[in-house]
Parts: C-alpha cells; structure tokens; sequence
C-alpha cells in the first residue's frame, strides 16, 4: 500500500459512518414509519450494536499490539504505553456500551414485531 492510499479498514468505517449519516437525513422530515420498516431497520442496526463489541475489542488488542512492533511516539513527549492504556480503557468501555445498544434495539425491534399496517386513504 502506498502512503496515499487509505486502508480499508478506515475506508470501512467512514462508510459505516456514512450510512448512519444517510439513515439520520432519510429520516429527519419522515412524518410517518410504519412498524415493519423500522422493524427492518432495528434488525440491521442491532447486528452494528452486535458487532462493535467485537470491533472495539479487536481495535483495543491491535493497538496495544502496535507498541511492540512499531516505534510508537507521542509528539507532546507523553508515555504512549499510558495512551494506549487510556484508549484501551475507553474501548473496553464502549464496547460494553455497545452491547447494552444492540439488546436495546432488538428490544426495541421485538416490541413491534406484530405490526402490520394499511395504507390510510386521504
């Protein structure tokens, strides 16, 4: 890879950044989502609350890994190991947080999973 080529793991998540960013303007003036849309919804966005438990973990391991196989630095003199640890830190939080997101959207999802609807006629 050379240096201006972004790696796919950043390629893969500004397009998730993206998408959730598209979700968010989709659905900003929606006047009316009926239960079955936002079921499909919730279930696609509870598998991103599933995952990123896993993502953050992994992130948290690679990272502490990079201190033993690059030349890690801080350009302020500070001690990456403590960087890293306070990193690790946040996303073993976040990864916890995460979980409890994706519960909360199949909750969420489960709690309308017997809508239906009908087009009312104006």
């Amino acid at each position: 890879m050379s240096d201006d080529e972004t790696p796919e793991v950043i390629q893969r998540a500004d397009d998730a950044y993206e998408a959730i960013r598209a979700i968010n303007h989709l659905t900003i003036d929606a006047r009316s989502l009926p239960a079955p849309l936002v079921y499909s919804i919730l279930g696609n966005l509870k598998g991103v609350g599933n995952m990123l438990p896993q993502a953050c973990q992994q992130l948290a391991s690679g990272l502490g890994r990079s201190l033993d196989t690059h030349e890690v630095y801080e350009d302020d003199g500070r001690d990456p190991v403590q960087s890293v640890a306070t990193a690790t830190d946040h996303l073993t939080c976040a990864a916890q947080l995460a979980e409890q997101l994706g519960a909360e959207l199949a909750k969420a999802q489960s709690a309308i999973s017997r809508q239906g609807y009908k087009e009312t006629q104006t």
